[in-house]
Order: structure tokens, then C-alpha cells, then sequence
């Protein structure tokens, strides 16, 4: 009826020495868990936040960029500690630099000049989703050479 109280009863009646074990292998779990969140959680942010220092310090005037706020503009001139953004129809805003979420680098080819965004993460998402559009588009391509037709017939 009592269950709880006999639990107890039998945890007291257990001498400590009879645990099977040191007190410094019941850590070695938790020990083990707090390195794993290092090298999955720790590390890795404050790599992101190294990255984004050194993009906000990297900015200069004619930079292409994005704000957190989703503001598009180019950089027109920087100070120490702010940035002011000229924006599509000619007119200025000023923003902290920790406000700059991306710089938009433009390389140029032969046929057609590509944007890759370097984010805050690190990725360069423009690229990524070319590569995807570019393996959805291929599956139907092949089924319309296969099948002798296409969308306009």
C-alpha cells in the first residue's frame, strides 16, 4: 500500500560502500555530456561570433549589404562605431554595424556575374539554392525528353 516508504527503507538499509563503485564514476556521465555541448554548442558559436566580428570590421565604403532589418543598400561612408547605408532611391540611413547581417559579394564570369551572400553563418546561400533549383529542374527535364513532349505543345 505504502510503496515510497519501502523504497526508502531499502536505500537506508544499503551501507555506502556497498554502491559498486567510486563517487567519480557517477560524474563521468555528466562530465561526458557538458563536452559534448561544447564541441556541438559552444564551439562552434562563438566560431560565428569570430566570423561576424571580422565582417563588420572588414566594411568599407561601396560595400553591397542587408541589414538585420532586411534593409538593402550600398555602404556610402563608415565610422567607428556606425555605418550609413545609401539605399535604392538615393536616400541615407545610419545603422549600428552590429546591424550589418550580410555583405554581398559580387565576382564576376564569363557569362553572367553570380551573387553569393556570406551570411552570418557562414554559408553562401545563393549558391546553395542555385544547386538545388538546378536538381529539381533536372528530374523534369529528363521526364519530358523521355515522354517526346514539352510544356508549350
Amino acid at each position: 500500500m505504502h510503496i515510497i516508504p519501502m523504497f526508502l527503507q531499502d536505500a537506508a538499509s544499503v551501507p555506502m560502500g556497498g554502491m559498486g563503485g567510486s563517487g567519480l564514476i557517477t560524474f563521468v556521465p555528466l562530465l561526458l555530456l557538458l563536452v559534448i555541448m561544447y564541441f556541438f554548442m559552444i564551439r562552434p558559436q562563438n566560431k560565428k561570433q569570430k566570423e561576424t566580428e571580422k565582417m563588420i570590421a572588414a566594411l568599407k565604403k561601396g560595400d553591397k549589404v542587408i541589414t538585420v532589418g532586411g534593409i538593402h543598400g550600398t555602404i556610402a561612408s563608415t565610422k567607428e562605431k556606425t555605418v550609413i547605408v545609401k539605399v535604392e532611391d538615393g536616400s541615407r540611413i545610419e545603422f549600428n554595424r552590429t546591424a550589418i547581417a550580410t555583405v554581398v559579394v559580387e565576382k564576376s564570369s564569363e557569362s553572367e556575374k553570380i551573387e553569393e551572400k556570406k551570411g552570418l553563418f557562414g554559408k553562401k546561400t545563393d549558391k546553395i539554392v542555385a544547386e538545388i533549383k538546378d536538381k529539381d529542374a533536372e528530374p523534369a527535364e529528363n521526364a519530358e525528353s523521355e515522354s517526346g513532349t514539352t510544356k508549350d505543345e
